[in-house]
């Protein structure tokens, strides 16, 4: 009745309304008698004004600047994608999409299509871009500034000093020596040496701080004290060459060191300022608001208020925005909490949004194509890309051997220290938008930057490999466990805490003869530098509690990686564990044809899965019992593997183990764990009547009730009861004998408790 009622209103309200509005409509064109009412006309038909009004539309400049994020964001996570597969950083594939847009291979090889997407013509119509790509490179630094830890300065000021600034002035030095045989070619005609001399300097003396503490996290030693040495020589290095690159474009658009005192001066001014008036207020604010509850929209106002007064600052007084933006970051409260939240809120939209739009702008203004024909350009690329890395790589790793370091931590302060990355595309636009790099040189700096950053990993692996002391991956205190050593692999904490209590049923009683490892492995694009211990810790504190109430001890294993998936199989494989056990992760679209054709998981659609169709590894109708990557453990773990499916498992009296195959029976000993170490009631189905013929299994049995009498049940029924199978704790399951259920949709799929489903 009430459905009626409220259809019968709709009616009447929209019938009724739309009814006066025609009545108002029709009667109003009875009020233009008299007036010269002139209707446009192009004497062209519907159709043909139908298409001139949607080439208009194309053509706005919204709809394209709409079409350009669109392609800029698709292409810049498809080639960031790429390129974290090959193991380097996500950034440089960003970087090269932005130089695929542009004109040295879409523009060259498409025109058309490049003319329509980025024209050229009228001179504002990339305007749109541009600013954006601008306010994307200030929340950029902003991030920047705050993740850097100025405290980890203090504590190693000394050798991050000597090193960090030997980094600096010795590529300086370099940069300008090969101005001095590059400046009267290569030179704009109106930009003096002094301007060209320091700009080659900066751009040589750069390191890309962002990148450089990825690859610290991914390659596991942001704990160790030679990562802690990086990250602050890092640290050092981006604070000294920012404020370098400061005092260089106030002397470049004063023209002369004298001129540009003045803005040294008014820049030494706004720095103290910052420091001594903003910080303090800004960490009183910070204090009060450091909670998400707390942290207000208007609290949020004020400091990007702050951000961007600052980034105007510097801007008017003649040492460009982005400091500013680095500047406003840097004095931002010093409270973990406060700064993880802030950075939180702008990270996402910086770097998906808006850096991608930066990353494409350099790629337009790189044309490679200006090289092509010249053997000559290609020299001088390449005694650039040698003085950088002479400079930057051998001056870090000489400075780092002086302060005492070792030969093979030195090397490997140079390798990371010569990551140029995006700081270096941030330095030379700013000299490519001041006129004192040519096209010509922009792209052989773009191009160097390309290749320093691109040559840090494998020069880090052949370090190591140099030195035959490779990255342990696996802690002692794991590899030095129990007799039987159980791996759990956990994603969210409040899941973990219930494959620990899966892990501790089956070693409970072995204590010392036992070991428990809790691993959490997170991506390193999802984090941070500033928020990794934090976000470690809150990831181990439910695990350590439900530890402590189980009364077992575990060990704690944590690790930032581009490729979880392959990471859990290697610490698995390496560890020699008896055992390794996770949760599975259920596809959006798992068993349907469109999942299988796309490859859809929770990730929306997975590059693997999809490559893995139309390669053949992976049949196109051939159901799965698993998302993809567990799929991939399973087929690539060489240990025990034990696939948890809960639910909302609470305690384990009654396990239940059906045999269907000899996988099956090889589960007996499985049950016996977990019916000496937790008393449990396990119930075994011989439904295929196959333990009957198994003379071994059928001994293991009857030794199982001798020593725990009533504690195992044998059951030959071919059919079981729903109501039986809804009142066990959990199922103990093979692999293959999983799949036989999921092919035949069993009933006991909806009716099952918690599985366990385990390939030995």
């Amino acid at each position: 009745m009430k459905n009626l009622k409220t259809s019968l209103f709709y009616l009447f309200t929209i019938g009724g309304f739309s009814l006066l509005m025609y009545w108002i409509v029709t009667m109003g064109s009875t009020l233009e008698k008299g007036r010269e009412i002139i209707i446009p006309s192009s004497g062209k038909s519907n159709w043909e004004e139908f298409i001139l009004m949607m080439e208009h539309n194309l053509k706005h400049p919204l709809s394209i600047l709409l079409a350009q994020i669109v392609t800029i964001i698709i292409v810049a996570r498809l080639f960031g994608w790429v390129f974290k597969k090959i193991g380097q950083p996500m950034v440089i594939g960003e970087i090269i999409a932005g130089i695929v847009l542009g004109p040295s291979l879409v523009g060259w090889y498409f025109p058309e299509f490049s003319a329509a997407l980025f024209p050229t013509e009228p001179k504002d119509a990339m305007d749109g871009l541009k600013f954006m790509s601008q306010i994307g490179l200030i929340l950029f630094m902003f991030v920047v500034g705050m993740e850097l830890e100025l405290k980890a300065l203090k504590n190693k000021a000394h050798e991050a000093v000597v090193i960090s600034h030997s980094s600096i002035i010795i590529p300086f030095a370099l940069g300008m020596t090969l101005a001095y045989f590059i400046y009267e070619k290569f030179a704009p005609a109106n930009v003096q040496f002094l301007s060209f001399a320091l700009f080659l300097g900066i751009a040589m003396s750069i390191t890309a701080f962002p990148v450089l503490a990825r690859i610290v996290q991914e390659r596991g030693i942001h704990k160790t004290k030679l990562g802690a040495m990086v990250i602050t020589c890092a640290a050092a290095d981006d604070i000294t060459a920012w404020c370098i690159l400061a005092a260089v474009i106030a002397i470049v658009k004063a023209g002369s060191f004298e001129s540009s005192l003045y803005v040294i001066i008014l820049a030494a001014g706004y720095v103290f300022f910052m420091i001594k008036v903003v910080r303090p207020f800004l960490k009183r604010v910070g204090d009060l608001h450091a909670s998400r509850t707390n942290l207000s929209k208007p609290v949020v106002a004020i400091f990007f208020i702050t951000l961007i007064l600052s980034s105007y600052a510097t801007e008017v007084i003649g040492i460009h925005a982005l400091f500013g933006a680095f500047m406003a970051g840097a004095i931002m409260p010093d409270n973990a909490k406060f700064r993880n939240i802030f950075i939180e809120k702008i990270e996402d939209v910086a770097l998906v949004l808006l850096l991608p739009l930066f990353f494409v702008f350099t790629g337009l203004r790189t044309e490679i194509g200006l090289l092509r024909d010249d053997p000559e350009l290609w020299i001088i690329t390449g005694i650039i890309i040698l003085v950088a890395v002479a400079g930057k790589f051998f001056g870090s790793a000489l400075a780092a051997k002086f302060v005492g370091q070792s030969w093979k931590d030195s090397l490997t302060i140079g390798a990371l220290m010569n990551t140029r990355g995006l700081m270096e595309l941030v330095v030379l636009n700013i000299g490519y938008d001041l006129g004192v790099l040519t096209p010509e040189i922009f792209t052989m700096m773009v191009i160097m930057a390309l290749i320093t950053t691109f040559m840090t990993g494998p020069v880090l692996d052949f370090i190591n490999w140099i030195f035959k002391d490779k990255t342990v991956l696996i802690p002692d205190e794991i590899s030095n466990g129990g007799k039987y050593r159980i791996l759990v692999s956990f994603g969210n904490p409040e899941r973990g805490k219930n494959l620990l209590r899966l892990a501790n049923g089956f070693v409970k009683k072995q204590k010392g003869n036992a070991s428990v490892t809790m691993m959490h492995l997170a991506s390193s694009n999802e984090l941070n530098q500033y928020n990794v211990a934090e976000y470690e810790r809150d990831c181990f504190i439910p695990i350590i509690e439900e530890s402590e109430k189980l009364d077992q001890k575990i060990t704690t294993f944590y690790k930032a990686t581009v490729d979880i998936d392959s990471d859990i199989i290697e610490v698995a494989n390496k560890g020699d564990f008896d055992l390794l056990i996770i949760g599975v992760g259920q596809s959006i679209f798992e068993g349907t044809l469109l999942g299988k054709i796309l490859g859809y998981t929770t990730r929306i659609i997975n590059p693997n899965r999809l490559i893995d169709k139309f390669t053949g590894k992976e049949k196109l109708f051939e159901t799965p019992i698993f998302d993809e990557r567990t799929q991939q453990i399973v087929n690539k773990t060489k240990v025990p593997l034990a696939i948890f499916i809960d639910r909302d498992l609470e305690k384990m009296t009654r396990v239940f183990l059906p045999v269907f195959n000899d996988d099956d029976i090889n589960l007996i000993p499985f049950a016996q764990k977990l019916i000496r170490n937790s008393s449990c009631q396990v119930t075994i189905l011989d439904a295929a009547g196959l333990l009957k013929k198994d003379t071994e299994a059928k001994e293991l049995i009857r030794g199982i009730e001798q020593s725990a009498p009533n504690h195992i049940s044998l059951l030959s029924e071919r059919k079981i009861e729903r109501e039986f199978i809804a009142q066990q704790d959990l199922m103990l399951i093979s692999a293959d004998s999983w799949k036989q259920l999921v092919d035949s949709q069993s009933v006991w799929l909806n009716n099952a408790p918690s599985v366990l489903i385990v390939k030995e």
